[in-house]
């Protein structure tokens, strides 16, 4: 039986921006509102079913695809999809939401400044692309394209986790 609420919920922003945080204390929440949801998070996609793409643009894209189609395809199961992923490019996440009916799909754009990220960095990823040990890092070497006008806009550099999960989940269609 599909629940009244179904819809994505699109994280995006750079590694370290906190969407992994976000994404977690958001799905805590959801869950304790009695909401079916599923998390996809960029990295576990890149593990598994994406395990097979590189991080040229054109793979990048790929992976933008395919995560909103597994996302697409739960939607219409009727949970709530809560999307992780740093999604680069303004144009691959314009296409992600075409997939959806209006009102299922929310971006979420957590926004941060890159020091407070490279500070964050728990895998070392930017000194490791600052050496030149990582290729087409995104925010380094390889632009992330700020979206334009999300649905949600997070500053997780000045505000707490929990603030910034408040701010999404006011945005969201719970009390429909």
């Amino acid at each position: 039986m599909k629940q009244d609420h179904a819809f994505v919920v699109w994280l995006t922003g750079v590694s370290g921006a906190g969407k992994s945080t976000l994404s977690n204390l958001l799905k805590e929440q959801l869950d304790a509102r009695g909401l079916r949801s599923f998390l996809l998070d960029g990295d576990q996609l890149r593990e598994g079913l994406n395990q097979d793409l590189g991080f040229s643009d054109a793979d990048r894209h790929e992976n933008i695809r395919r995560t909103a189609e597994v996302a697409r395809l739960m939607v219409n199961a009727g949970l709530v999809v809560i999307v992780a992923l740093i999604s680069p490019f303004q144009e691959a996440r314009a296409r992600a939401r075409a997939r959806f009916a209006p009102g299922e799909f929310f971006e979420v754009f957590v926004d941060v400044e890159l020091d407070v990220a490279e500070a964050r960095d728990p895998k070392g990823l930017y000194a490791l692309a600052r050496q030149g040990a990582i290729r087409q890092f995104t925010g380094i070497e390889s632009t992330y394209e700020k979206p334009v006008s999300p649905d949600v806009h997070v500053r997780t550099g000045k505000a707490s986790p929990l603030e910034c999960v408040h701010a999404i989940v006011q945005k969201l269609p719970l009390n429909a």
